[in-house]
């Protein structure tokens, strides 16, 4: 979000607060005029080239030579997109991508469908234009197994990327024997974790739209209300921008405990810690921001000690991001703040039950957990999220999330850190 906009949107509130200090409640005409003055954010945003698509596909196949993969098999969905650029709706009739180890990518759909795929191939920007289209009382196994065979392998291992339907999968391995049906994981996340500059830069465009509509999201806050008032709105900043809102959580006093809400009715009161979790995508690639803050009232000094501890314990997560280090010391980091505070410790309550961060691009959580245990080495292009969540049962939950990228000299927010509790975002 450019600085100007945020210090516009800023300025409406000056002099109240809905989240601490003084109690003021927006008038209605405030949060519907900022909404009103919302603009699309994405006309200037540069999707992902085919150039780039071409580059994936080679990496991919460097990394199946590696491996002594024959071939790749990615049913619809967000890989499927990673590498060739289509979108297809899951059913029950397979449609699915082969990336040979060497050769061209291919398309296996139903038959009746074959003019609608290659129409969207006609459309630009996708990988690959040859099809082996099935009947419906022919099999689809067999044609992927003809699109491998045609590539000239007649052995091997045959990748199937995690998402692919068991029955796809069995269906493979029925009619080609010959092959080995394993994980593509050696070839998928090794490709998928490391973020390009333009991966990046959507992904930074999708954190300024969320900031913006958390920010108005927050003015329409009022005593008595429900979460549905501060979603709903979010959802539509998002939509106005120009981004593709994915969700907008709210969590009201005791239930801010929980890290995905309670399924029990809220209604808002003054001095409730307001727990939101937001994202939305551009051009596929997410955000995710969370945010704590106190509803009406001065916080108190329990709410305000933890809301401390909390932004402590993500600095030091921040902190031990380092190339070379682990995911795993991020997570470290980050809980020995929590536990040498007296909580925990590891996953007990109270205290930080859930892992301190997760990858995070085209899907809203991917490979790259900073959790215990994991050894994986951060390198540059790695996205995840930093969120050591602190929950006290009975009381209530404080959650500062905000995500990073990794560069040659250390991490880089996406989302700066809230300064204070009655700031949520760095202005």
């Amino acid at each position: 979000m450019k600085r100007r906009n945020f210090i516009q949107i800023s300025a409406l509130g000056a002099g109240t607060s809905l989240f601490a200090g003084t109690s003021a409640i927006a008038s209605t005409i405030r949060p519907i005029n900022q909404m009103d003055q919302l603009t699309s954010r994405i006309a200037d945003i540069v999707p992902i080239s085919l150039e780039e698509r071409r580059s994936r596909i080679a990496k991919a196949q460097s990394l199946m030579d590696k491996n002594g993969f024959s071939a790749m098999v990615l049913d619809s969905g967000t890989s499927m997109n990673y590498f060739t650029g289509m979108t297809w709706g899951q059913s029950e009739r397979p449609m699915v991508a082969v990336i040979p180890a060497k050769g061209e990518v291919s398309y296996i759909c139903p038959k009746f469908e074959e003019a609608r795929l290659e129409e969207i191939i006609q459309m630009g920007n996708k990988i690959g234009d040859k099809i082996y289209p099935w009947e419906e009382d022919e099999s689809p196994y067999e044609q992927i197994k003809k699109a491998i065979l045609d590539s000239g392998a007649t052995s091997g291992k045959i990748g199937m990327e995690e998402r692919v339907r068991f029955f796809i999968a069995d269906g493979v391995r029925k009619v080609a024997s010959s092959f080995e049906i394993v994980s593509a994981d050696p070839v998928v996340i090794p490709c998928r974790i490391i973020k390009s500059p333009a991966e990046i830069a959507l992904m930074q465009r999708a954190t300024e739209l969320t900031i913006e509509a958390i920010t108005i999201g927050l003015t329409f806050l009022k005593e008595g209300g429900s979460p549905s008032d501060f979603s709903s709105a979010v959802a539509q900043a998002h939509q106005k921008m120009g981004g593709r809102h994915a969700f907008a959580l709210a969590n009201f006093g005791e239930a801010s405990a929980f890290p995905h809400g309670s399924s029990k009715p809220q209604i808002l009161k003054k001095g409730d810690v307001v727990l939101v979790d937001c994202g939305c995508t551009v051009q596929g690639y997410n955000s995710d921001i969370s945010r704590t803050v106190v509803f009406g009232a001065e916080p108190t000094a329990r709410q305000l000690e933890i809301w401390n501890l909390e932004k402590e314990a993500q600095a030091a997560g921040y902190k031990a991001a380092r190339i070379g280090a682990t995911l795993g010391e991020v997570d470290a980091a980050a809980r020995k703040v929590i536990t040498d505070a007296g909580f925990g410790p590891d996953y007990k309550l109270p205290g930080l039950p859930h892992r301190t961060g997760h990858g995070i691009g085209m899907d809203g959580h991917e490979w790259g957990n900073a959790v215990k245990g994991n050894t994986q080495i951060l390198e540059p292009g790695m996205c995840f999220s930093i969120e050591p969540n602190i929950s006290i049962v009975g009381e209530f939950g404080v959650r500062h999330e905000d995500c990073v990228y990794m560069t040659e000299t250390g991490p880089v927010w996406f989302s700066k850190p809230s300064p204070s509790i009655s700031q949520p975002f760095e202005i």
